[in-house]
């Protein structure tokens, strides 16, 4: 069989990751590892056994796939290129820094038929795949994505680097489209929003309460919705679900709540998001999670800050917005 020749382009913290998952996948062949930073490059390279490049042309006719890590504002630009050239793309999420970037992959993937998915890792979380089997008209969310504050991902804003996740998952689950957005954040320790919550209003008439922060004390990856007669809790980080079902005993008798705990088989997420991306290559069948879904989450990611900076403005407080997110 032959293997797929893969690479990775930008081996940052996430990328490095994808570059050790590639390595041990029997299917591919890692004819090399391209970052800007040469010292990197080297390093990676020389942990996974692989080349190094510093440029990403460098790479063109050697690798038919590869994975995108780049900083956000590169996605479009290279991503566009890499697929003019007849490469697969697994570009980290979110997909792009504006809608308009997205939908110029979108519109390269589809020109020169090439996969394009996005790195929306819970979507293969397995205690996501088995809440959504369960789901039964969910009527509110309430999500909390916390973290420690780390130097990665500075170039976007909490809301694009983490909230981002929650939000696919939100709209996957709801399949319906939004009605109102308000959300309020502040930036505390970087140059842009570190702390943002969001409640997003759907036409259904489902809420969802999200809120995200970079600069927690504590590590805390909770998504909880409810449903008629039915509460359920997913702990991300430990991949498993507690459900709360209302039931009748007995006629007559109060209602009792009824807890029970479901752990899936666990999985690294990552992993499972790649081995699909590359099913889908050998395939030529839509991925999993597709472009299209990326760039409603990132509509959405969007709206959140929009409303963010119109909080912001109406109470007069110090935030310095970045000329992209100016009016």
């Amino acid at each position: 069989m032959n293997k797929i020749k893969v690479a990775v382009v930008g081996v940052g913290y996430l990328g490095r990751q994808h570059v050790r998952i590639y390595s041990q996948l029997n299917t591919v062949e890692l004819v090399g590892v391209v970052d800007k930073n040469p010292a990197i490059a080297e390093s990676v390279a020389r942990e996974f056994h692989t080349v190094s490049y510093l440029n990403y042309e460098e790479i063109l006719g050697k690798a038919s796939v590869i994975s995108l890590a780049v900083p956000t504002t590169e996605h479009s630009r290279i991503g566009c290129h890499l697929i003019s050239q007849g490469v697969d793309v697994l570009v980290e999420k979110p997909i792009a820094s504006s809608v308009a970037e997205a939908e110029a992959l979108i519109r390269s993937s589809h020109d020169h038929q090439r996969v394009l998915q996005v790195g929306h890792l819970e979507r293969f979380n397995p205690a996501v795949i088995e809440a959504r089997k369960m789901l039964n008209n969910p009527l509110f969310f309430e999500v909390h994505r916390l973290g420690v504050f780390t130097s990665r991902s500075l170039d976007i804003d909490v809301v694009l680097d983490l909230m981002i996740h929650d939000l696919d998952i939100v709209l996957d689950f709801v399949r319906s489209p939004v009605k109102t957005v308000s959300a309020v954040g502040l930036p505390i320790l970087s140059s842009k929003l570190d702390i943002a919550n969001a409640r997003i209003e759907f036409a259904n008439g489902c809420v969802a309460n999200l809120t995200a922060s970079r600069v927690s004390s504590e590590k805390v990856r909770k998504l909880r919705f409810f449903q008629p007669s039915e509460y359920l809790s997913i702990d991300y980080s430990r991949q498993d679900i507690l459900v709360m079902s209302v039931k009748s005993i007995k006629q007559g008798e109060m209602p009792a709540i009824v807890p029970r705990k479901i752990d899936p088989p666990k999985v690294e997420p990552l992993r499972a998001e790649i081995e699909s991306f590359l099913k889908s290559v050998e395939s030529r069948r839509q991925p999993e999670v597709t472009a299209e879904e990326s760039k409603l989450a990132l509509e959405l990611g969007q709206r959140v800050v929009e409303k963010i900076r119109e909080h912001a403005q109406i109470l007069h407080l110090p935030v310095s917005w970045p000329r992209s997110q100016q009016a």
